[in-house]
């Protein structure tokens, strides 16, 4: 996700809260607050229309909530928040100290709305995902979605992995952390060799999500760091 998407992630955070918030909203006024277009901040709200958000237009006036509109805690779908919480980590790594303020406290809104058993997932998450900015090479990976549930609920997952030697073995593995360098890396404890490895998302091949649970690891992030660096 480059900056661009992220900011306007961002930013369609931001106007839906805002809504909470005001009876009416303008797209002047939205367009001023945000530093963009009129229409950009119509393309925006016809997302939150898409999304399912009853935005009601007043000739003349601007927009508002439907009557007795709030954002249910089912608004977000586990995955939708853990992609949120990604996004974060890549936030973070940008310089403009008002864009992190932004992001940071609309996130801490959305996971006040989440429900106390996927706040604790996307606390979870957060502190297991690492996020550097690299502009000169491909993420390929079509698994960071099913990972990310994997490691919050503490299921087991088989895959099908190919080496560095170009060797291809199936593995059970229970996925600790996720980190993403000059490519996405997988931090799991392999079962096959009993202990930790990682494993490049885009060397996976096959991947299937086991029904079986794991014990959580009783260790951060940062623990792990210290220990197997």
């Amino acid at each position: 996700m480059d900056y661009s998407e992220t900011n306007r992630l961002s930013r369609l955070t931001a106007i839906l809260i805002h809504f909470q918030t005001k009876k009416i909203i303008t797209a002047f006024e939205l367009s001023e607050k945000f530093q963009v277009s009129k229409r950009t901040i119509y393309r925006d709200i016809k997302s939150l229309e898409q999304a399912g958000v009853p935005i009601i237009t007043e000739e003349g006036k601007g927009y508002t909530l439907m009557d007795g509109y709030k954002i249910p805690p089912i608004m977000f779908t586990e995955n939708q928040a853990n992609a949120l919480i990604l996004a974060e980590q890549l936030v973070l790594k940008n310089k403009d100290s008002s864009f992190i303020k932004n992001y940071s406290e609309a996130i801490e809104k959305i996971k006040a709305v989440l429900k106390e058993r996927d706040k604790d997932k996307a606390n979870l998450l957060s502190e297991r995902t690492r996020y550097e900015q690299n502009i000169n090479r491909e993420r390929n990976s079509s698994n960071l979605s099913d990972l990310q549930f994997a490691l919050t609920n503490y299921l087991t997952v088989k895959i099908d992995y190919t080496n560095e030697s170009n060797k291809t073995s199936t593995r059970i593995i229970e996925p600790f952390a996720l980190l993403s360098t000059e490519n996405w890396l997988l931090v799991a404890k392999c079962r096959l060799r009993k202990e930790f490895r990682y494993f490049r998302l885009d060397r996976i091949n096959t991947m299937e999500m086991m029904s079986e649970n794991f014990l959580p690891h009783q260790m951060t992030l940062q623990d792990f760091f210290d220990k197997y660096h």
